[in-house]
Protein backbone atom coordinates (compact mmCIF):
# COMPACT_ATOMS: atom_id res chain seq x y z
CA UNK A 1 0.00 0.00 0.00
CA UNK A 2 1.20 3.64 -0.82
CA UNK A 3 1.39 6.48 0.91
CA UNK A 4 -1.58 7.67 -1.67
CA UNK A 5 -4.00 4.85 -0.22
CA UNK A 6 -2.79 5.43 3.12
CA UNK A 7 -3.93 8.96 3.21
CA UNK A 8 -7.16 8.24 1.53
CA UNK A 9 -7.69 5.83 3.90
CA UNK A 10 -7.36 8.16 6.90
CA UNK A 11 -9.23 10.73 5.09
CA UNK A 12 -11.94 8.51 5.26
CA UNK A 13 -12.28 6.85 8.43
CA UNK A 14 -11.65 10.48 10.15
CA UNK A 15 -14.19 12.00 7.45
CA UNK A 16 -17.41 11.18 9.79
CA UNK A 17 -16.24 12.87 13.01
CA UNK A 18 -14.56 9.90 14.47
CA UNK A 19 -12.36 11.98 16.57
CA UNK A 20 -15.05 12.18 19.15
CA UNK A 21 -16.97 9.43 18.87
CA UNK A 22 -16.68 7.95 21.72
CA UNK A 23 -17.98 10.49 23.62
CA UNK A 24 -21.64 10.82 21.20
CA UNK A 25 -21.58 7.02 21.35
CA UNK A 26 -21.78 7.15 25.43
CA UNK A 27 -23.95 10.03 25.54
CA UNK A 28 -26.68 8.99 23.35
CA UNK A 29 -26.69 5.43 25.14
CA UNK A 30 -27.18 7.62 28.81
CA UNK A 31 -30.14 9.26 26.54
CA UNK A 32 -31.93 6.66 25.33
CA UNK A 33 -31.08 3.88 27.59
CA UNK A 34 -29.17 5.08 30.92
CA UNK A 35 -31.64 7.74 32.08
CA UNK A 36 -34.40 5.06 31.71
CA UNK A 37 -32.57 2.54 33.55
CA UNK A 38 -31.98 5.10 36.41
CA UNK A 39 -35.77 5.50 37.39
CA UNK A 40 -36.59 2.21 36.53
CA UNK A 41 -34.28 1.36 39.60
CA UNK A 42 -35.41 4.05 42.14
CA UNK A 43 -39.26 2.62 40.79
CA UNK A 44 -41.63 4.65 43.61
CA UNK A 45 -40.65 7.59 45.99
CA UNK A 46 -42.23 6.92 49.91
CA UNK A 47 -43.76 9.24 51.89
CA UNK A 48 -43.92 9.51 55.89
CA UNK A 49 -47.49 9.99 54.92
CA UNK A 50 -49.75 6.93 56.77
CA UNK A 51 -47.67 6.46 59.54
CA UNK A 52 -50.34 7.97 61.89
CA UNK A 53 -53.18 6.26 62.63
CA UNK A 54 -56.04 7.08 60.46
CA UNK A 55 -53.85 8.25 57.67
CA UNK A 56 -53.39 5.68 54.47
CA UNK A 57 -50.26 5.71 52.99
CA UNK A 58 -49.44 7.69 49.95
CA UNK A 59 -46.29 7.10 47.09
CA UNK A 60 -45.15 8.36 44.26
CA UNK A 61 -44.68 5.96 41.06
CA UNK A 62 -41.92 7.13 38.21
CA UNK A 63 -42.75 6.49 35.16
CA UNK A 64 -41.32 6.91 31.60
CA UNK A 65 -38.76 9.75 31.44
CA UNK A 66 -37.83 11.46 28.09
CA UNK A 67 -35.40 14.67 27.17
CA UNK A 68 -36.22 17.20 24.18
CA UNK A 69 -33.67 19.21 22.43
CA UNK A 70 -32.62 22.61 23.51
CA UNK A 71 -34.58 25.41 24.27
CA UNK A 72 -33.99 28.99 25.94
CA UNK A 73 -36.93 30.45 27.81
CA UNK A 74 -37.23 34.44 26.69
CA UNK A 75 -38.23 37.13 29.09
CA UNK A 76 -41.38 37.43 27.58
CA UNK A 77 -42.11 33.43 28.17
CA UNK A 78 -41.78 32.29 24.91
CA UNK A 79 -39.74 29.26 23.85
CA UNK A 80 -37.38 29.14 21.22
CA UNK A 81 -34.93 26.76 19.91
CA UNK A 82 -31.00 27.23 21.54
CA UNK A 83 -27.77 27.11 19.54
CA UNK A 84 -24.24 26.15 20.99
CA UNK A 85 -23.20 29.74 19.46
CA UNK A 86 -25.85 31.70 20.88
CA UNK A 87 -25.67 29.89 24.58
CA UNK A 88 -21.85 30.27 24.20
CA UNK A 89 -22.64 34.25 23.70
CA UNK A 90 -25.12 34.77 26.02
CA UNK A 91 -23.36 33.06 29.24
CA UNK A 92 -26.20 30.24 29.28
CA UNK A 93 -26.69 26.86 29.59
CA UNK A 94 -27.03 24.73 26.07
CA UNK A 95 -30.27 22.31 28.09
CA UNK A 96 -33.10 20.65 27.82
CA UNK A 97 -36.07 20.25 29.49
CA UNK A 98 -36.69 16.68 30.86
CA UNK A 99 -39.83 15.07 31.55
CA UNK A 100 -40.89 12.18 33.79
CA UNK A 101 -44.60 10.15 34.07
CA UNK A 102 -45.27 10.61 37.46
CA UNK A 103 -48.53 9.65 39.99
CA UNK A 104 -49.42 10.05 43.35
CA UNK A 105 -50.82 6.84 44.63
CA UNK A 106 -52.83 6.69 47.58
CA UNK A 107 -54.10 2.81 49.63
CA UNK A 108 -53.82 0.99 52.45
CA UNK A 109 -54.00 -2.83 53.14
CA UNK A 110 -57.53 -2.61 53.52
CA UNK A 111 -58.19 -0.30 51.11
CA UNK A 112 -57.44 -0.44 47.42
CA UNK A 113 -54.73 1.92 45.75
CA UNK A 114 -56.13 5.15 44.16
CA UNK A 115 -54.07 7.67 41.48
CA UNK A 116 -54.75 10.95 43.39
CA UNK A 117 -52.76 12.73 40.37
CA UNK A 118 -50.92 11.07 37.28
CA UNK A 119 -49.17 13.62 34.94
CA UNK A 120 -45.89 14.21 32.95
CA UNK A 121 -44.05 16.84 34.89
CA UNK A 122 -40.73 18.79 33.40
CA UNK A 123 -38.50 17.73 36.29
CA UNK A 124 -35.68 19.96 35.37
CA UNK A 125 -32.58 20.37 32.76
CA UNK A 126 -30.20 18.18 31.08
CA UNK A 127 -26.59 20.06 30.13
CA UNK A 128 -26.84 18.83 26.33
CA UNK A 129 -23.30 17.55 24.74
CA UNK A 130 -23.33 19.14 21.53
CA UNK A 131 -22.90 17.04 18.46
CA UNK A 132 -25.12 14.68 19.99
CA UNK A 133 -28.42 13.33 19.18
CA UNK A 134 -30.28 15.94 21.12
CA UNK A 135 -28.25 18.87 20.01
CA UNK A 136 -30.46 21.08 17.72
CA UNK A 137 -27.62 21.02 15.16
CA UNK A 138 -27.10 17.39 14.60
CA UNK A 139 -27.45 16.42 11.35
CA UNK A 140 -26.91 20.16 9.97
CA UNK A 141 -24.90 20.53 6.47
CA UNK A 142 -21.83 23.09 6.37
CA UNK A 143 -23.67 25.46 4.90
CA UNK A 144 -26.65 25.34 8.17
CA UNK A 145 -23.70 25.22 10.13
CA UNK A 146 -22.18 28.22 8.42
CA UNK A 147 -25.52 30.58 8.66
CA UNK A 148 -26.45 29.76 11.77
CA UNK A 149 -22.63 31.10 13.03
CA UNK A 150 -21.32 27.40 13.96
CA UNK A 151 -17.90 26.39 12.93
CA UNK A 152 -18.51 23.07 10.27
CA UNK A 153 -15.41 21.56 11.89
CA UNK A 154 -15.94 22.00 15.29
CA UNK A 155 -15.51 18.18 16.06
CA UNK A 156 -18.45 18.61 19.22
CA UNK A 157 -18.30 16.14 22.25
CA UNK A 158 -18.45 18.78 24.86
CA UNK A 159 -21.05 20.73 26.96
CA UNK A 160 -22.13 24.53 27.12
CA UNK A 161 -22.41 25.46 30.87
CA UNK A 162 -22.53 29.07 31.79
CA UNK A 163 -21.28 30.19 28.24
CA UNK A 164 -17.99 28.12 28.98
CA UNK A 165 -16.62 24.73 27.04
CA UNK A 166 -16.43 22.34 29.37
CA UNK A 167 -15.31 18.11 28.34
CA UNK A 168 -15.66 15.49 30.37
CA UNK A 169 -11.98 13.79 30.79
CA UNK A 170 -12.40 9.72 30.47
CA UNK A 171 -11.41 7.99 33.77
CA UNK A 172 -9.44 4.69 33.61
CA UNK A 173 -10.05 2.76 36.88
CA UNK A 174 -9.66 -0.99 38.08
CA UNK A 175 -12.31 -3.34 36.38
CA UNK A 176 -15.62 -4.02 38.81
CA UNK A 177 -17.26 -7.58 39.59
CA UNK A 178 -13.60 -9.18 38.70
CA UNK A 179 -10.75 -11.01 41.04
CA UNK A 180 -7.69 -9.95 41.50
CA UNK A 181 -5.33 -12.19 43.53
CA UNK A 182 -1.98 -9.93 44.66
CA UNK A 183 0.51 -9.94 47.15
CA UNK A 184 -0.09 -7.61 50.41
CA UNK A 185 2.97 -4.77 49.68
CA UNK A 186 3.32 -4.20 53.57
CA UNK A 187 4.19 -7.80 53.75
CA UNK A 188 6.00 -8.93 50.73
CA UNK A 189 5.30 -12.67 49.27
CA UNK A 190 3.74 -13.74 52.86
CA UNK A 191 0.35 -13.04 52.89
CA UNK A 192 -2.06 -12.80 49.65
CA UNK A 193 -4.88 -11.34 48.85
CA UNK A 194 -7.77 -12.01 46.32
CA UNK A 195 -9.64 -8.05 45.64
CA UNK A 196 -12.76 -7.46 43.80
CA UNK A 197 -14.60 -4.02 43.23
CA UNK A 198 -18.19 -5.06 43.24
CA UNK A 199 -20.27 -2.06 41.92
CA UNK A 200 -23.93 -2.09 41.25
CA UNK A 201 -26.38 0.91 40.69
CA UNK A 202 -23.35 2.80 41.17
CA UNK A 203 -22.88 1.59 44.85
CA UNK A 204 -18.96 0.28 44.64
CA UNK A 205 -17.59 -2.05 47.80
CA UNK A 206 -14.32 -3.78 47.77
CA UNK A 207 -14.34 -7.01 48.83
CA UNK A 208 -10.79 -8.34 50.04
CA UNK A 209 -10.26 -12.35 50.78
CA UNK A 210 -6.67 -12.19 52.61
CA UNK A 211 -4.41 -15.44 53.11
CA UNK A 212 -2.41 -14.13 56.79
CA UNK A 213 1.65 -15.17 57.29
CA UNK A 214 -0.77 -18.01 60.16
CA UNK A 215 -2.72 -19.62 56.73
CA UNK A 216 -6.19 -18.40 57.76
CA UNK A 217 -7.98 -17.08 55.25
CA UNK A 218 -10.14 -13.49 56.51
CA UNK A 219 -12.38 -11.60 54.70
CA UNK A 220 -13.24 -7.50 54.85
CA UNK A 221 -15.80 -5.72 53.49
CA UNK A 222 -17.91 -1.93 53.75
CA UNK A 223 -19.60 -1.71 57.14
CA UNK A 224 -17.86 -4.26 59.22
CA UNK A 225 -14.90 -3.16 61.11
CA UNK A 226 -11.56 -5.19 60.77
CA UNK A 227 -11.78 -8.71 59.02
CA UNK A 228 -13.98 -11.60 59.70
CA UNK A 229 -13.00 -15.08 59.31
CA UNK A 230 -13.74 -17.21 56.32
CA UNK A 231 -15.51 -20.18 57.42
CA UNK A 232 -17.38 -18.01 59.85
CA UNK A 233 -18.86 -15.99 56.46
CA UNK A 234 -19.21 -18.65 54.50
CA UNK A 235 -21.23 -20.72 56.87
CA UNK A 236 -23.55 -17.51 57.58
CA UNK A 237 -24.30 -17.30 53.95
CA UNK A 238 -25.48 -21.27 53.70
CA UNK A 239 -22.62 -23.51 52.98
CA UNK A 240 -22.67 -25.39 56.25
CA UNK A 241 -20.64 -28.78 55.79
CA UNK A 242 -17.07 -28.75 56.09
CA UNK A 243 -17.25 -31.37 53.04
CA UNK A 244 -19.04 -28.66 50.81
CA UNK A 245 -16.85 -26.01 51.60
CA UNK A 246 -13.96 -27.50 50.77
CA UNK A 247 -15.26 -29.34 47.54
CA UNK A 248 -16.52 -25.58 46.47
CA UNK A 249 -12.94 -23.58 47.06
CA UNK A 250 -10.92 -26.52 45.27
CA UNK A 251 -9.93 -30.63 45.21
CA UNK A 252 -6.57 -30.11 44.52
CA UNK A 253 -5.12 -32.14 47.93
CA UNK A 254 -2.29 -29.11 48.54
CA UNK A 255 -5.40 -26.16 48.70
CA UNK A 256 -7.50 -28.68 50.59
CA UNK A 257 -4.92 -29.12 53.24
CA UNK A 258 -4.71 -25.48 53.84
CA UNK A 259 -8.59 -25.54 53.37
CA UNK A 260 -8.33 -28.26 56.35
CA UNK A 261 -6.31 -25.98 58.60
CA UNK A 262 -9.03 -23.34 58.42
CA UNK A 263 -11.64 -25.25 59.33
CA UNK A 264 -9.94 -26.71 62.18
CA UNK A 265 -9.55 -23.20 63.37
CA UNK A 266 -13.04 -22.52 62.70
CA UNK A 267 -15.20 -20.87 65.43
CA UNK A 268 -18.33 -22.33 64.44
CA UNK A 269 -20.42 -25.21 62.48
CA UNK A 270 -23.68 -24.30 61.54
CA UNK A 271 -25.24 -21.35 59.87
CA UNK A 272 -27.12 -19.90 62.80
CA UNK A 273 -23.56 -19.47 64.99
CA UNK A 274 -22.26 -18.04 62.52
CA UNK A 275 -24.97 -15.34 62.10
CA UNK A 276 -25.35 -14.82 65.47
CA UNK A 277 -21.13 -13.75 65.77
CA UNK A 278 -21.63 -11.80 62.85
CA UNK A 279 -24.29 -9.59 64.56
CA UNK A 280 -22.04 -9.72 67.83
CA UNK A 281 -19.39 -8.02 65.26
CA UNK A 282 -21.32 -5.66 63.45
CA UNK A 283 -24.16 -4.51 66.36
CA UNK A 284 -21.85 -5.64 69.89
CA UNK A 285 -23.61 -4.07 73.02
CA UNK A 286 -27.19 -4.41 71.42
CA UNK A 287 -30.11 -6.95 72.01
CA UNK A 288 -29.89 -10.39 70.07
CA UNK A 289 -32.56 -9.82 67.73
CA UNK A 290 -31.30 -6.63 66.58
CA UNK A 291 -27.74 -8.33 66.43
CA UNK A 292 -29.36 -11.13 63.93
CA UNK A 293 -31.28 -8.32 61.75
CA UNK A 294 -28.48 -6.06 61.53
CA UNK A 295 -26.41 -9.45 60.74
CA UNK A 296 -28.51 -10.34 57.26
CA UNK A 297 -28.79 -7.02 56.31
CA UNK A 298 -25.03 -6.37 56.23
CA UNK A 299 -24.46 -9.91 54.14
CA UNK A 300 -27.27 -8.99 51.94
CA UNK A 301 -26.61 -5.40 51.63
CA UNK A 302 -22.71 -4.51 52.00
CA UNK A 303 -21.36 -7.82 50.74
CA UNK A 304 -20.93 -8.86 46.93
CA UNK A 305 -23.43 -6.64 45.96
CA UNK A 306 -23.15 -6.94 42.02
CA UNK A 307 -24.53 -10.42 42.46
CA UNK A 308 -27.49 -8.76 43.44
CA UNK A 309 -30.70 -10.29 41.16
CA UNK A 310 -33.78 -9.19 40.29
CA UNK A 311 -36.40 -12.07 40.66
CA UNK A 312 -33.91 -14.24 42.15
CA UNK A 313 -33.98 -16.40 45.67
CA UNK A 314 -32.63 -14.45 48.63
CA UNK A 315 -31.35 -17.79 49.77
CA UNK A 316 -29.96 -18.20 46.41
CA UNK A 317 -28.03 -15.18 46.43
CA UNK A 318 -26.71 -16.31 49.17
CA UNK A 319 -25.29 -19.32 47.99
CA UNK A 320 -23.64 -17.40 45.21
CA UNK A 321 -21.99 -14.83 47.41
CA UNK A 322 -20.56 -17.87 49.29
CA UNK A 323 -19.39 -19.48 46.04
CA UNK A 324 -17.86 -16.08 44.79
CA UNK A 325 -16.21 -15.78 48.13
CA UNK A 326 -14.48 -20.06 47.99
CA UNK A 327 -13.15 -18.42 44.24
CA UNK A 328 -11.27 -15.88 46.11
CA UNK A 329 -10.02 -17.74 48.79
CA UNK A 330 -8.79 -20.52 46.01
CA UNK A 331 -7.13 -17.37 44.36
CA UNK A 332 -5.08 -16.85 47.52
CA UNK A 333 -3.79 -20.52 47.45
CA UNK A 334 -3.27 -20.57 44.14
CA UNK A 335 -0.75 -17.42 44.37
CA UNK A 336 0.43 -18.94 47.60
CA UNK A 337 1.58 -22.22 46.13
CA UNK A 338 2.88 -19.85 42.90
CA UNK A 339 -0.27 -21.67 40.54
CA UNK A 340 -0.53 -18.45 39.05
CA UNK A 341 1.09 -14.81 39.40
CA UNK A 342 0.06 -11.80 40.67
CA UNK A 343 -2.77 -10.10 38.64
CA UNK A 344 -0.86 -6.84 37.23
CA UNK A 345 -2.95 -3.69 37.48
CA UNK A 346 -1.79 -2.19 35.02
CA UNK A 347 -2.95 -4.50 31.85
CA UNK A 348 -5.56 -2.99 30.30
CA UNK A 349 -7.76 -6.15 30.25
CA UNK A 350 -7.81 -5.32 34.22
CA UNK A 351 -8.88 -1.66 33.50
CA UNK A 352 -12.08 -0.12 32.10
CA UNK A 353 -13.16 3.35 31.07
CA UNK A 354 -15.90 5.40 32.49
CA UNK A 355 -16.55 7.84 29.29
CA UNK A 356 -19.04 10.97 29.30
CA UNK A 357 -22.35 8.83 29.76
CA UNK A 358 -21.13 6.55 32.65
CA UNK A 359 -20.08 9.96 34.12
CA UNK A 360 -23.82 11.50 33.72
CA UNK A 361 -25.13 8.21 34.87
CA UNK A 362 -23.28 8.64 38.45
CA UNK A 363 -24.37 12.51 38.36
CA UNK A 364 -27.95 11.58 37.11
CA UNK A 365 -28.59 8.82 39.94
CA UNK A 366 -27.05 11.18 42.72
CA UNK A 367 -29.61 13.98 41.34
CA UNK A 368 -32.58 12.63 40.91
CA UNK A 369 -32.12 10.92 44.72
CA UNK A 370 -32.21 14.50 45.70
CA UNK A 371 -35.17 15.05 44.02
CA UNK A 372 -36.64 12.49 45.51
CA UNK A 373 -36.14 13.41 48.94
CA UNK A 374 -37.14 16.81 48.06
CA UNK A 375 -40.50 15.32 46.40
CA UNK A 376 -41.33 13.79 49.76
CA UNK A 377 -40.65 16.71 51.88
CA UNK A 378 -43.03 18.78 49.83
CA UNK A 379 -45.60 16.23 50.18
CA UNK A 380 -45.54 15.96 53.44
CA UNK A 381 -45.41 19.54 54.11
CA UNK A 382 -48.68 19.96 51.82
CA UNK A 383 -50.48 16.57 53.80
CA UNK A 384 -50.04 18.13 56.96
CA UNK A 385 -51.68 21.57 55.58
CA UNK A 386 -54.44 19.79 54.15
CA UNK A 387 -53.43 20.96 50.57
CA UNK A 388 -54.45 19.41 47.41
CA UNK A 389 -51.75 16.89 46.60
CA UNK A 390 -50.23 17.37 42.60
CA UNK A 391 -47.60 16.44 40.90
CA UNK A 392 -47.06 20.02 38.75
CA UNK A 393 -47.19 21.29 42.92
CA UNK A 394 -44.59 19.13 44.92
CA UNK A 395 -41.90 18.79 42.09
CA UNK A 396 -39.47 21.81 41.96
CA UNK A 397 -37.30 21.52 39.04
CA UNK A 398 -34.36 23.91 39.61
CA UNK A 399 -33.26 20.91 42.28
CA UNK A 400 -32.40 18.58 39.51
CA UNK A 401 -31.37 21.12 37.21
CA UNK A 402 -28.68 22.43 39.76
CA UNK A 403 -27.33 19.35 40.82
CA UNK A 404 -26.44 18.18 36.81
CA UNK A 405 -24.98 22.02 35.91
CA UNK A 406 -22.86 22.37 38.93
CA UNK A 407 -20.70 19.54 39.21
CA UNK A 408 -20.11 19.80 35.35
CA UNK A 409 -19.55 23.70 35.66
CA UNK A 410 -16.80 22.98 38.72
CA UNK A 411 -15.55 19.72 37.82
CA UNK A 412 -16.46 18.54 41.29
CA UNK A 413 -17.52 15.11 41.29
CA UNK A 414 -20.12 12.62 43.06
CA UNK A 415 -18.02 10.65 44.76
CA UNK A 416 -15.04 13.29 45.97
CA UNK A 417 -13.51 13.43 42.83
CA UNK A 418 -12.41 16.67 41.34
CA UNK A 419 -11.16 18.08 37.15
CA UNK A 420 -13.76 15.19 35.88
CA UNK A 421 -14.89 18.07 33.59
CA UNK A 422 -11.99 21.04 32.16
CA UNK A 423 -12.33 23.95 30.02
CA UNK A 424 -11.54 22.87 26.57
CA UNK A 425 -8.56 23.92 25.39
CA UNK A 426 -8.80 25.91 22.51
CA UNK A 427 -5.12 27.12 21.88
CA UNK A 428 -5.70 25.38 18.45
CA UNK A 429 -7.65 22.93 16.83
CA UNK A 430 -5.43 19.96 17.19
CA UNK A 431 -5.19 21.04 21.10
CA UNK A 432 -9.31 20.73 21.15
CA UNK A 433 -9.16 16.96 18.95
CA UNK A 434 -6.06 16.35 21.92
CA UNK A 435 -8.20 17.32 24.65
CA UNK A 436 -11.28 15.37 23.52
CA UNK A 437 -9.07 12.04 23.47
CA UNK A 438 -7.74 12.39 26.83
CA UNK A 439 -8.12 10.02 29.86
CA UNK A 440 -7.16 10.55 33.51
CA UNK A 441 -5.87 7.78 36.00
CA UNK A 442 -7.74 8.63 39.34
CA UNK A 443 -4.09 7.70 41.03
CA UNK A 444 -2.49 10.51 43.40
CA UNK A 445 -0.20 12.80 40.95
CA UNK A 446 2.10 13.47 44.63
CA UNK A 447 2.96 9.56 44.64
CA UNK A 448 5.31 8.24 42.60
CA UNK A 449 3.79 5.28 41.34
CA UNK A 450 6.37 4.46 38.77
CA UNK A 451 4.84 1.34 37.36
CA UNK A 452 1.37 2.75 36.42
CA UNK A 453 3.25 5.90 34.93
CA UNK A 454 5.07 3.09 32.48
CA UNK A 455 4.56 2.50 29.07
CA UNK A 456 2.47 -1.18 29.53
CA UNK A 457 2.77 -3.72 26.66
CA UNK A 458 -1.06 -4.08 26.17
CA UNK A 459 -1.32 -0.31 25.63
CA UNK A 460 -0.26 -0.85 22.23
CA UNK A 461 -2.45 0.65 19.80
CA UNK A 462 -4.99 2.30 22.39
CA UNK A 463 -2.96 4.67 23.71
CA UNK A 464 -0.55 7.17 22.32
CA UNK A 465 2.76 6.25 23.53
CA UNK A 466 4.31 9.77 23.22
CA UNK A 467 1.62 12.11 24.05
CA UNK A 468 1.62 12.50 27.38
CA UNK A 469 2.57 15.99 30.02
CA UNK A 470 5.56 16.41 31.94
CA UNK A 471 6.13 16.37 35.44
CA UNK A 472 3.92 15.64 37.84
CA UNK A 473 1.07 14.45 35.54
CA UNK A 474 3.30 11.78 33.09
CA UNK A 475 2.33 8.65 32.47
CA UNK A 476 -1.02 9.02 34.36
CA UNK A 477 -2.73 11.76 31.59
CA UNK A 478 -2.80 9.83 28.95
CA UNK A 479 -3.74 9.88 25.54
CA UNK A 480 -5.88 8.24 22.83
CA UNK A 481 -4.15 6.60 19.55
CA UNK A 482 -5.40 7.97 16.47
CA UNK A 483 -7.34 4.97 14.79
CA UNK A 484 -8.39 3.65 18.42
CA UNK A 485 -12.18 2.57 18.72
CA UNK A 486 -13.87 2.04 22.37
CA UNK A 487 -16.07 -0.62 22.68
CA UNK A 488 -19.43 0.19 24.83
CA UNK A 489 -20.59 -1.83 27.44
CA UNK A 490 -24.13 -2.55 26.07
CA UNK A 491 -24.13 -6.61 25.97
CA UNK A 492 -27.45 -7.75 27.41
CA UNK A 493 -26.91 -9.85 29.86
CA UNK A 494 -30.00 -12.01 30.85
CA UNK A 495 -29.85 -12.73 27.35
CA UNK A 496 -26.51 -13.98 27.37
CA UNK A 497 -26.94 -15.61 30.49
CA UNK A 498 -29.73 -17.79 28.52
CA UNK A 499 -27.84 -18.57 25.85
CA UNK A 500 -24.71 -19.86 27.99
CA UNK A 501 -28.00 -21.92 29.88
CA UNK A 502 -29.22 -23.09 26.96
CA UNK A 503 -25.83 -24.67 26.09
CA UNK A 504 -25.76 -26.53 29.38
CA UNK A 505 -23.70 -24.43 31.71
CA UNK A 506 -25.10 -24.63 35.19
CA UNK A 507 -24.90 -22.78 37.78
CA UNK A 508 -26.40 -19.45 36.21
CA UNK A 509 -28.33 -17.29 39.10
CA UNK A 510 -32.22 -16.84 38.26
CA UNK A 511 -31.69 -19.20 34.83
CA UNK A 512 -33.19 -22.42 33.82
CA UNK A 513 -31.89 -24.10 30.47
CA UNK A 514 -34.15 -24.28 28.04
CA UNK A 515 -32.57 -27.70 26.46
CA UNK A 516 -29.45 -29.07 27.21
CA UNK A 517 -26.77 -29.25 24.04
CA UNK A 518 -23.66 -30.08 23.62
CA UNK A 519 -21.11 -27.03 24.34
CA UNK A 520 -19.76 -26.83 20.71
CA UNK A 521 -23.17 -26.37 18.74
Amino acid sequence: MDTQDRRAISREYFAKERLAEHHFRSFNAFLDRGMQQVVDEKETIDTDIGDKEGQEPVWVELGDVRVVTPRVREADGSEEYLYPQEARLRNITYSAPVFMEMAIVRGGEEEPEEVVDRTETKIGRMPIMVGSNKCNIAGFTRKELIDIGEDPADPGGYFCVNGSERVLMTSEDLAPNKILAEYDTKYGDEVQVAKTFSQRRGYRALVLCERTRDGLLEVSFPSVSGSIDFVTLVRALGLESDEEIVHRVSEDPEIVKFMLENLEEAEVQTTEEAIETLGQRVASGQGKNYQLKRANYVIDRYLLPHLHEEGVEEEEVRINKAYYLCRMAEACFELALERREADDKDHYANKRLKVSGDLMTDLFRTALNKLARDVKYQLERANMRNRQLSVSTVVRSDVLTERLEHPIATGNWVGGRSGVSQLVDRTDFMGVLSHLRRLRSPLSRSQPHFEARDLHATQWGRICPSETPEGPNCGLVKNFAQAMELSQDVADAQGLKQELADMGVQGIPGIESIEQQPADD
